[in-house]
């Protein structure tokens, strides 16, 4: 998208979230499961200035806020590597 590399997650029931801008993603298709390694953060962003990752979640075609799927779940940012 716009010269950057996005994957999408297809949930089931309409449920689809996005990472980006990301490089080595999986080929199309590819079943995962929790915890499993999808892409590679970019490593520099397109208006960061650095690193960052931009997450989004669609439900049919709405954008919704993504943390609403986290419920009370503290996030936690891992260094790269």
């Amino acid at each position: 998208v716009a010269g950057r590399g996005v994957v999408v997650l297809d949930h089931g029931g309409g449920i689809r979230s996005t990472l980006e801008p990301v490089t080595d993603w999986l080929p199309v298709g590819t079943a995962v499961g929790a915890g499993d390694r999808v892409a590679v953060l970019a490593a520099e962003g397109w208006h960061c200035g650095s690193a960052c990752l931009h997450w989004g979640v669609r439900v049919g075609q709405r954008y919704v806020d993504p943390l609403s799927f986290l419920g009370a779940t503290r996030v936690v940012l891992l260094p790269m590597g």
